[in-house]
């Protein structure tokens, strides 16, 4: 398996502590005001994150603030596509002016879990990130369906999985409403995401063993203990011989 592994976090949104968080991570999914974030904070953690080295991917998201864009929305196509387009484009004016760039895009909440199987909806972030920049890689759930038809068009696609989160037997995520669907204890988060890296199986909620192929892992940056799981994380892998480097596609 391999040696390196980048870390994301996902920030911007207000509810974390986004500076401990940067000194960890090696790339940061930045909100882009359409579940959470304002104008200033997404161009204040642009400017920290670039100061760190750190990556900055575009998170882009229902227009859900009052559910931090974890409600499913049955949105129109084209209405959809050009929600996404607006956030990538906000998101890259603000990065730009902090001196740096948007390098991915990941879905967030409820439009990241819906894309995994939902042809329409991701048809529709397929084709909005691909008319922005058709070589803007989309990071997303190993075996879904949003990154075969990224693929399919021709976009660079990120594989990622997840440091605090449970998993079914098929490799999707459990849900956050059913027991297992988040982890708390920091050793524990540490260890799964180790035998991750170097193994590339994880053991599902049932208690079987499953194979994941991820290029990235995400760290919560809104959980509790969020800081200390990540710190624990980092530590764990540079002890187990683990290089941490930012995604270079874009």
């Amino acid at each position: 398996m391999t040696a390196t592994i980048d870390l994301n976090a996902d920030l911007g949104e207000e509810v974390g502590d986004d500076e401990a968080m940067l000194a960890i991570v090696t790339s940061a999914n930045v909100a882009c005001g359409f579940h959470a974030g304002s104008p200033t904070v997404l161009a204040r953690t642009c400017a920290q994150a670039h100061r760190r080295g750190v990556a900055i991917g575009a998170q882009v998201s229902y227009p859900d603030r009052e559910g931090f864009g974890r409600r499913y929305m049955a949105m129109d196509p084209e209405d959809l596509r050009a929600d996404i387009v607006y956030q990538i484009g906000a998101l890259a004016a603000l990065a730009s002016a902090a001196g740096t760039r948007v390098r991915y895009v990941k879905p967030h909440g409820a439009l990241y879990n819906t894309i995994v199987a939902d042809e329409e909806q991701a048809a529709a972030v397929v084709e909005a990130v691909r008319s922005v920049d058709p070589g803007l890689p989309v990071m997303g759930l190993p075996g879904s369906l949003v990154l075969a038809m990224a693929r399919d068009a021709g976009l660079p696609v990120i594989t990622e999985a997840f440091a605090d989160r449970g998993y079914r037997p098929d490799g999707t995520l459990v849900p956050r409403s059913e027991p297992g669907a988040l982890l708390t204890d920091s050793d524990e988060i540490a260890r799964r995401v180790v035998e991750l890296v170097t193994t590339g199986r994880l053991t599902a909620v049932d208690g079987s063993t499953i194979v994941i192929e991820a290029e990235s892992v995400c760290l919560h940056g809104d959980t509790p203990g969020a800081v200390e799981h990540a710190r624990t994380t980092r530590a764990a892998l540079l002890s187990a011989g683990v290089s941490l480097a930012p995604i270079t596609r874009h």
